[in-house]
């Protein structure tokens, strides 16, 4: 190699760290103010770090790390991944990454594979039975090892994905919480990277070289609703800078008085004046409006 090629080198090298840097500063930043936004994590929390093999979980797990030498807050983390049996599914890769970075962390062994390829029908979508096995497995391992918390690595793009999910195909208006308790009432769920970018998280994990696990159960479905409107959030991104940003800050800046949901604004007592913060006023329930 020249001399030309080893410099032209090194100032590649040193531009992707300068990016990879200001990446992490940012990703950092974001994760930490949604954490104290929803005050997601405290004092003495043993947080269980769900990680998939993904580009979003090895990130959350990593900038959770960094956080957690800086955090005002002293707190656990233990990364757990759930082997669902998956054909092919290559076993060695999280362990030997987690080990290789010093991570405390559980792999469980449920074989919900064979139950949604039994219970779902050739060519219908798996992610709805899935996601809630994979959900009910996670969350009795969280009492099992003492974790107070479950962190999913879900970003803002999932958030406002789901949003027009529900709109579209269920009829309501209905996002993905950054923090919520779980319908048994047993586990308080976090997702710390709500206020990231996915464009972001996909650029760091590029520059980190994650060893990335596909999912081969329904990853492979095309045509998936979810994707259609995440194609249709990329257009208008294209299109349209800060359309998705919008569409973001309108989650977090509700007006029930304008909207027609009886249970969470007084339209019956208006023209008595109840309806202004008043007596008769419904109050804004957010788990209610998220879910």
């Amino acid at each position: 190699m020249s001399t030309a090629d080893t410099f032209a080198d090194t100032q590649m090298d040193a531009k992707h760290r300068t990016r990879l840097n200001k990446l992490q500063k940012k990703l950092r930043r974001e994760t930490g103010r949604a954490i104290a936004d929803f005050n997601m994590i405290q004092d003495g929390d043993k947080v269980m770090v769900c990680l998939s093999g993904g580009k979003d979980s090895y990130t959350m797990l990593e900038i959770l790390r960094n956080l957690q030498h800086s955090a005002p807050v002293d707190f656990e983390l233990v990364a757990v991944n759930l082997d669902q049996k998956q054909p092919g599914f290559p076993e060695h890769v999280l362990p030997e990454y987690l080990e290789k970075e010093g991570v405390n962390y559980h792999i469980l062994e449920k074989d919900t594979y064979s139950i949604v390829k039994e219970k779902v029908p050739e060519g219908k979508t798996t992610c709805g039975l899935c996601s809630r096995l994979r959900r009910g497995s996670l969350y009795g391992f969280a009492e099992e090892i003492g974790a107070n918390k479950i962190a999913l690595g879900h970003h803002r793009d999932d958030i406002v994905e789901t949003l027009f999910l529900n709109m579209f195909f269920g009829g309501k208006m209905k996002a993905m919480p950054p923090k919520l308790r779980s319908d048994d009432n047993r586990n308080v769920v976090i997702r710390p990277l709500a206020y990231c970018r996915e464009k972001d998280i996909i650029e760091f994990a590029r520059y980190k070289q994650y060893p990335i696990i596909p999912c081969n159960l329904c990853g492979s479905q095309e045509n998936l609703q979810r994707q259609a409107v995440k194609d249709m959030l990329r257009r208008w991104d294209k299109e349209h800078p800060g359309r998705v940003e919008s569409i973001f800050s309108s989650i977090q800046n509700i007006a029930p008085s304008q909207l027609a949901d009886t249970s969470l604004f007084d339209f019956e007592h208006l023209e008595q004046g109840q309806n202004q913060g008043g007596a008769g006023a419904h109050r804004l329930d957010v788990v209610n409006l998220f879910g």
